[in-house]
């Protein structure tokens, strides 16, 4: 025990709370650059499924993972298009870790690991966070201004949307800082610690009153989410229930904070019945208190974990049993038909002197023609796979085992043990790479809904070229006009459109 309180005040004066916030919003920043990145790579659009593009051509946009963009501005244009979506996300993440790692190699050189120093050298992480600051509200257009101005807008809409609309660029933004409710929390821990009262090495004390602000600020992201949903529940165009659910899922996390922030409780009984020792053990399971926090971490991870595989990422593993009255969805195309069509530009180049709205109208005709053929896939996934078959698997295992470790990552009462500091830092990072990996299969399923209704507005029709009958369209007009066929006149209007008949 000794032991580890030693390597604790070590890995606590080497690296301090602030640094440790620092590094996890760095690497947030990274993983959302890879997301869009590594979604262009698999020819799923983004771009377009998020709404991220800043200007529009006659009001259209990218609305399937169908390298279908409307805008007549050819194929490399398309690249440039997504391409613009993550290089500068790299850029301010490399800006800013340059930035950030250089202050914690000063604060290193300075301290030379020595406990003692620690509180000393503190104003220069201090000064790390209060120049990022600045930065990020700078109103001049230096250091990636348009940016800054995007994410400062996402958090304005999240803070304060819209009563009409939730937009899925703001919905996947807002779970991404479910994720960090935790580093939220920290944030205020490290506001106290970097005080001249405060000390790196230990936490703060929180008693009365204050011991209530840390939970409260690690429930923001959650009551941000649940707020969109009940706006998606109440809006005219909702016939769904599904919004209402999706609510529970933030809501269950309130308890698991409350509670958590609540064992000092447990603390002082445990403490006046069996003395100290008893008092010191993260286990209290007689206590009903305790039992019931217990109750809620697991209702939260499960029910969570649940949510993620059959409604974020649309896979049939866990699918609910009375589905009750619900709109049919348009079934997916079947993989082996997709998927040559999305990693192949063969359509887009056989014609380099065609419109790309004529081949984008013949790529709907395809993804229209072949939602009527279904065929087998895996058990417990989805028809349509835009990534390789092990990733579903590996992310449905992972998603599992670190949502189980939810309600440790929610719990403030677990960290003033032993373990403290090192293994909460260890657990954020994992659920930050359960985000990352979260938003790949995320987006890709939107990506897939949107193809679909995007074809179910299409009248269903043979691909160009063909008829209903699998024969090539040339060879029927070989077969000349039956002579039964009869043609009426019909008068044109002075715009030179048909007019209405009968």
């Amino acid at each position: 025990m000794k032991s580890d309180f030693v390597d604790e005040l070590y890995f606590s004066a080497a690296f301090p709370l602030p640094f440790r916030v620092l590094c996890l919003v760095g690497l947030g920043i990274l993983g959302w650059a890879t997301n869009l990145h590594g979604l262009h790579l698999w020819h799923v659009d983004a771009v377009g499924t998020l709404e991220l593009s800043s200007t529009t051509y006659e009001g259209y946009r990218l609305t399937s993972p169908l390298p279908t963009d409307r805008r007549p501005r050819g194929w490399k244009h398309i690249e440039h298009y997504a391409a613009a979506s993550y290089l500068p996300v790299y850029k301010v993440f490399a800006a800013y870790s340059v930035w950030t790692f250089s202050c914690w190699l000063l604060f290193r050189y300075a301290t030379h690991g020595d406990v003692s120093l620690v509180d000393h050298y503190k104003f220069v992480p201090a000064i790390a966070v209060l120049c990022l600051l600045t930065v990020l509200v700078c109103p001049f257009n230096v250091l990636y201004k348009h940016e800054r101005d995007r994410f400062l807008h996402a958090m304005h809409r999240c803070l304060f949307p819209s009563p009409h609309r939730i937009f899925f660029s703001d919905v996947v933004f807002a779970d991404i800082l479910t994720s960090f409710a935790k580093v939220l929390g920290d944030v205020w821990l490290s506001m106290w610690m970097l005080l001249p009262s405060g000390s790196l090495i230990s936490q703060p004390s929180q008693e009365g009153l204050s011991r209530w602000i840390l939970p409260t600020l690690m429930s923001i992201p959650y009551a941000v989410r649940f707020r969109q949903c009940l706006v998606e529940y109440n809006g005219p165009a909702n016939e769904s229930r599904r919004p209402l659910f999706n609510a529970l899922k933030y809501a269950s996390s309130f308890p698991v904070i409350y509670l958590s922030a609540a064992q000092r409780i447990v603390v002082s009984d445990v403490l006046a019945v069996e003395g100290e020792a008893a008092a010191g053990q993260p286990w209290h399971g007689e206590h009903q208190l305790f039992r019931l926090w217990l109750l809620a971490a697991a209702f939260n991870s499960l029910y969570s974990f649940w949510w993620d595989v059959t409604n974020d990422w649309g896979l049939d593993l866990l699918p609910p049993r009375h589905t009750g009255h619900k709109t049919a969805r348009i079934p997916s195309p079947p993989r082996p038909l997709l998927l040559p069509r999305l990693h192949s530009r063969s359509a887009l180049l056989k014609h380099p002197d065609a419109s790309l709205e004529e081949q984008e109208d013949d790529t709907v005709h395809d993804l229209s023609y072949s939602t009527t053929h279904q065929g087998p896939h895996p058990y417990g996934l989805r028809s349509v796979l835009l990534f390789p078959l092990p990733v579903y698997p590996f992310a449905i295992l992972v998603d599992l085992v670190l949502r189980l470790t939810w309600s440790a990552k929610l719990s403030s009462h677990l960290h003033a043990y032993a373990e403290g500091d090192l293994i909460i830092f260890w657990i954020e990072l994992a659920e930050v790479v359960r985000r990352w990996m979260w938003v790949f299969l995320r987006v890709e399923w939107e990506a897939i809904k949107e193809a679909d209704a995007h074809a179910a507005r299409e009248p269903r029709s043979p691909p160009p070229g063909r008829t209903l009958d699998g024969r090539d369209r040339r060879d029927s007009l070989r077969d000349g006009i039956p002579e039964q066929d009869d043609f009426e006149m019909v008068q044109s209007d002075d715009s030179g459109r048909g007019s209405e008949a009968g």
